[in-house]
Parts: structure tokens; C-alpha cells; sequence
């Protein structure tokens, strides 16, 4: 259960106060006060100064420990009910909970969950970007996308796999497919555009998550790549995290 109000305000102005982030804050069985924070995004920022072989940026058990120290000190002043306290580090898949948490991870890859389904699916994966196919118009919340992957797309092999001639008659295939698919979309480009102005005034008047799809230049001349794209706002997201990437 999330933790709103008075509560989230106090911890909030603790965390920050003391030079962190605050990621999430929830209340779960038993009294547990969960409290998630990370390093700002300044930390994360090229260092010169920073030897080459250092260890990257992150919130440590020390940082946790402190935070949690001194939260627990505030809450008891506040005389806030919990029963136990937890601080920790949001770990590899991060959830984006505010606007500038999709400014700052903008470019990366995220899992997205809607509240309403579209075309009957609810969670999406791609790479967030700003949604400049929308007109900005004053007073309405900002539009954000997720790049979606081709579906065409092969799955990645294992290193050292070896490709058999059913398998490499089955990739030549799908890449015959998928360059007349692209030609396809080149064709049908023409006629989107036209219509592009007037479905873009239409979002923008109306609102609500929208699937499309658009073309762009491709690495061979001539040919196009397609582009499918889920357009949003924040308040039609029930949840989003990260895609989390292991470090070796």
C-alpha cells in the first residue's frame, strides 16, 4: 500500500535533507514501513575527477543505515505509527514513480504497465521517449512513449550457437518478410502522412493511450524501418521499472 499525506511529506523532507533521493515509500504487513532511496541524479554524472578504476556510483549499507537512523528519530517525533522500518536501494529495476524520474531515465529501457489495456494487452516494454509527435498544449500533462521492439526481430542466440540450414533458410526468411513489410509500410507512409496533422490534433484534444506506428530512414538507402510506438501520460501508467541490466 502506498504511504500519501503528512507521512510521505516528513520522510521526504528527512531524505532529502540529507542529500538522497527519495524512490518509494510503502506501508506493507505488519507495520512495515518501506522506505526506498537512491543517490541523486547528479551522482551519477561523469566524473573527471573519478580514477578510472573506481567503483561506479550507488547507494551503499552505510547510506541505508543512516537514512534509516535518522528517519526513525523524526517518525518518533511526528509520533508516526509503524512498526518496523526498512531503508534500502532501489536495485536494478528502479520504479519511475514522478515525472522527473521518466526526465531522467529518458533513452533507457523500461517495463510499463497501463490501467486500461490497448488492443488488449496491458504491459509493454520498449525505450522511453518524449512523445514530440503531439502538439504541446499549455495545462495539459506531458506525453511520453515507449519505442516498441520489432516484432519481426529475431531472438538473440546463445554465444558459440551454431546456425543449421533449416535455421538459416528460416532467417532468410523472415528477412525476406521483413524488408517487404518494410516496403509495405514505405508505401503506405505517403498516405499516413497526410492525415498526420489532423489525428495529432485529435490525440491532443482527446487524451488516452494510443498505439501507432511510423517510418523512419534505415541504415540501406531506400529502404525503411519500422517504428511502433506506444504514446501515454503519467496518470494512465499503473507502473513502470526499469529493464534491469546485470553488471559483470
Amino acid at each position: 500500500m502506498a504511504v500519501v499525506g503528512p507521512v510521505q511529506a516528513v520522510i521526504e523532507r528527512t531524505v532529502s535533507g540529507m542529500g538522497y533521493e527519495l524512490v518509494d515509500i510503502e506501508l506493507a504487513g505488519r507495520g512495515l514501513l518501506r522506505v526506498t532511496i537512491d543517490l541523486p541524479a547528479a551522482a551519477y554524472l561523469p566524473d573527471p575527477a573519478r580514477p578510472a578504476d573506481a567503483m561506479p556510483p550507488a547507494v551503499r549499507v552505510e547510506d541505508c543505515e543512516k537514512v534509516s537512523h535518522q528517519l526513525s528519530h523524526v517518525l518518533t517525533v511526528e509520533n508516526i505509527d509503524y512498526a518496523r522500518l526498512e531503508v534500502s536501494s532501489p536495485g536494478l529495476d528502479r520504479p519511475l514513480k514522478r515525472a522527473t524520474d521518466y526526465e531522467r531515465f529518458e533513452g533507457l529501457e523500461v517495463v510499463l504497465r497501463l490501467r486500461e489495456p490497448l488492443a488488449g494487452r496491458r504491459n509493454f516494454e520498449g525505450v522511453l521517449v518524449r512523445d514530440d509527435s503531439v502538439p504541446t498544449v499549455p495545462g495539459e500533462p506531458v506525453r511520453w512513449a515507449l519505442e516498441l521492439p520489432d516484432p519481426l526481430a529475431p531472438k538473440p542466440r546463445k554465444p558459440g550457437a551454431k546456425v543449421g540450414k533449416a535455421a538459416a533458410a528460416k532467417e532468410a526468411a523472415r528477412k525476406l518478410a521483413q524488408k517487404e513489410a518494410m516496403k509495405a509500410e514505405a508505401i503506405k507512409a505517403a498516405a499516413k502522412k497526410a492525415a498526420a496533422a489532423i489525428a495529432a490534433a485529435g490525440r491532443a484534444a482527446e487524451g488516452g493511450v494510443e498505439g501507432h506506428e511510423a517510418t523512419a530512414p534505415a541504415d540501406d538507402a531506400g529502404e525503411v524501418e519500422t517504428v511502433r510506438r506506444l504514446s501515454f501520460t503519467l496518470d494512465e501508467v499503473e507502473r513502470a521499472r526499469l529493464v534491469p541490466k546485470v553488471k559483470f
